[in-house]
Parts: structure tokens; C-alpha cells; sequence
């Protein structure tokens, strides 16, 4: 028996997300999720009249195949998966995880490999810039573990999240695009932060249910060298299967100088994976009211009511700041009074304290407004 809420979530994804079109090719990739929920999309995309197309992955499959394998036989996976990608005029991604630290036994080298020559020219060169897309996380046990809930109280929590009103959200976003537009310097101060940096001249983009499903962010820029300061992370954050506490980082003139945190040799490792590593691509505003806490899932983490993020690594076409990176790395700095506030500051003026705005135009963007 299907699940509702089920159809719904597809509903949103083929409907408002991707916004499929009649005759249009979508590519629905499925990683260790329930069947019924792909037949779910199948179906939507078929009722908008476009035509979808199944991978269905499984975590430990690709882990296997990464491990040990040749730069030959990654590289013509790239190729082969890119050449696919190409034919596509939407990706929805559905991404289940039983093991969230599966790949953190996996080789440096196996991963570095994967990135530069699977994961680039498939998904930040063409997937991300050619069409349109979302991604999403599905619920499993292992996640509400991770949240600290049930999963019967998970599962309602996600699709609570998931399909709420993102044209409400979008509309809402519209003042914050405006200031952050016309703004030169960014200052933001908090615990172990005190950071600089410039957005003049880089577009600001809302994410409202587009890509990203739960979303609610505001992305842009920093200009690439503009970056000078310290940032001290303090949302605990899953990459390439390893999970990193404490990240603190110290930028000269936009390049990473320092690097401090857990599993250090990892840090390094991953910081060192090319020039572009060392420069950020990404500064974004999360907005969700239903995200209050850090999970370890970075879909649901940077978009945490009261936080940022601050993005080492490969900047967006939409918004490129000239850096290019094999890696993008979302971590997260909450500032709510329960991680110990911050602030924000637009060249003179104070945008958000302690996890709210603080101008009237974009009150609509407090939790309280939005949900």
C-alpha cells in the first residue's frame, strides 16, 4: 500500500522543483531508497508528460566500485554518466543512507579519484549548470538516529519539512536578494568568528524549493580573494564519510592559511585536493523554520533557521566567482542564542543577531513568519 504522503512529495519535486515539461527527459537516480517512492515519480513525471528515465544505486555497490579502482575505469564512468547527463532536461535525486560513515574506511586516493573525474564533469559541470534539478535525502532509521529522534517521529518531521509552502518562502526571500545585491562587505561576528569578506558585483540567488528539497537559502558569492578572518564552524558536519567537529579556518586575501579541527589529517587531505579547495565558492543564509538543529545532513543542515554557511570549494555558474574545485564543502555556523549568537553585517548595517533579522523588510523570513 502506497504511503500519501508519498505522492505528495513527488508531486512537489515534479511539479514546483523541476517544473517537468511536456516531452522533457528526467533522470531519476534512486540510492537505497523504496521502490514505491520511485514508482511515485515515475508516475508524476509521466502526468506532466515527460519521460523518465531509472538508475537505481546502491551505497555499498559504489563503494566497492571506487575502492582500488583505476583512473581509466572512473574516468569513462564520468564519461559515460556525463554523456547521459547531457540528454537530460531534469535530475531529481533521491538519496537514502543506512550507514551514514560508510565511506569513511575508503582510501583518500579513491575519493580524490572519484571527485576530479566522476563526480565534477557529471554533477557540478553539467547536472548543476544544465538542468534543472533537486536533490533530496530520504528518511531512514539511520537518519533519525542521527536527529536524535524515533523513526515514526522522523518520518513526519521530513515530510512536514519537505512539501511546506515554498511559494510562501519565495516571496519572502525577495527583500533579502535585494540587500544582498547591492551590498560590498560582509562582517560576520560570533564565537571564534570574526570574518570579512566582499559580494559586490555577485548575484544573490533564493533557493526556495527548486533544487534542494527541504530547502530555504539565500546563496551568493564572496568575492575570491576578498576573504580575511577566522571561522570557527560549530554545526558537526558528514563529508566523503567522515564526520568533522570544531572546523576552524583562517583566511588570507580568500586562501585558507590554517585549518583546525577533528581528524585532521583528513582536514588537510581534503583542503589540499586542489588549488580551489583553499578559496571559497559559496556564502548562503538559511531560512527553514522547521530545521532548528544540526543532523549531519547537510541538506538539512544549511538550511538551519539562524544559520550560515560558508562554502570551501567550486562556486556555482549562476553565481561564479571564478573559483573551480573539485570539492564543495557546505559547513554550517549556526548563530542562534543556543550555539551562542552572532551577527551579520551588511557594510554598515546589522541584518541578523542572534538568529533573526532585525529589519522590518525581512521579518517575513523569522521562523514565526514562515511557517
Amino acid at each position: 500500500m502506497f504511503d500519501p504522503r508519498e505522492k505528495e512529495l513527488a508531486q512537489v519535486l515534479v511539479n514546483y522543483s523541476t517544473n517537468v515539461q511536456k516531452n522533457e527527459n528526467v533522470l531519476i537516480e534512486a540510492v537505497d531508497i523504496p521502490e514505491s517512492f520511485v514508482l511515485q515519480l515515475i508516475r508524476a513525471v509521466r502526468e506532466r508528460g515527460g519521460r523518465p528515465f531509472v538508475t537505481r544505486k546502491n551505497a555499498l555497490v559504489t563503494k566497492e566500485l571506487l575502492k582500488d579502482a583505476d583512473d581509466d575505469q572512473i574516468r569513462l564512468t564520468g564519461e559515460l554518466e556525463t554523456a547521459r547527463m547531457k540528454e537530460m532536461q531534469c535530475y531529481i535525486g533521491a538519496r537514502g543512507s543506512f550507514n551514514i560513515t560508510e565511506n569513511s574506511d575508503l582510501p583518500s586516493a579513491d575519493m580524490k579519484r572519484y571527485e576530479q573525474l566522476w563526480l565534477k564533469p557529471t554533477h557540478f559541470d553539467v547536472r548543476v549548470n544544465k538542468t534543472r534539478w533537486t536533490i533530496l535525502r530520504w528518511p531512514t532509521p539511520s537518519m533519525a538516529q542521527q536527529a536524535g529522534m524515533s523513526t515514526e517521529a522522523f518520518e513526519d518531521f521530513f515530510f512536514n519539512v519537505c512539501t511546506l509552502d515554498y511559494s510562501k518562502m519565495s516571496g519572502a526571500m525577495d527583500p533579502l536578494v535585494e540587500w544582498m545585491e547591492k551590498t560590498d562587505r560582509v562582517h560576520i561576528k560570533g564565537v571564534g568568528t570574526d570574518l570579512s569578506f566582499s559580494i559586490k558585483g555577485l548575484p544573490a540567488i533564493k533557493c526556495a524549493g527548486e533544487a534542494n528539497i527541504p530547502d530555504g537559502e539565500v546563496f551568493t558569492a564572496p568575492v575570491k580573494e576578498s576573504v580575511n578572518g577566522v571561522i570557527q564552524y560549530n554545526a558537526d558536519s558528514l563529508y566523503q564519510g567522515t564526520v568533522f567537529s570544531n572546523v576552524r579556518l583562517t583566511f588570507n586575501k580568500g586562501r585558507i592559511t590554517d585549518i583546525d579541527g577533528t581528524e585532521r589529517d583528513k582536514l588537510q587531505s581534503i583542503f589540499d585536493t586542489d588549488e580551489g579547495a583553499r578559496y571559497v565558492g559559496e556564502f548562503a543564509i538559511g531560512v527553514n523554520p522547521y530545521v532548528t538543529r544540526a543532523m549531519k545532513d547537510i541538506l538539512f543542515d544549511e538550511k538551519i533557521a539562524g544559520s550560515f554557511h560558508f562554502t570551501p570549494g567550486n562556486a556555482y555558474d549562476d553565481c561564479d566567482n571564478g573559483n573551480k574545485s573539485a570539492i564543495h564543502w557546505d559547513l554550517v555556523c549556526i548563530q542562534t542564542p543556543e550555539y551562542g549568537g552572532g551577527e551579520i553585517w551588511f557594510d554598515d548595517t546589522l541584518i541578523r543577531k542572534n538568529g533573526l533579522f532585525v529589519l522590518p523588510e525581512l521579518s517575513g523570513l523569522n521562523p514565526d513568519a514562515l511557517k
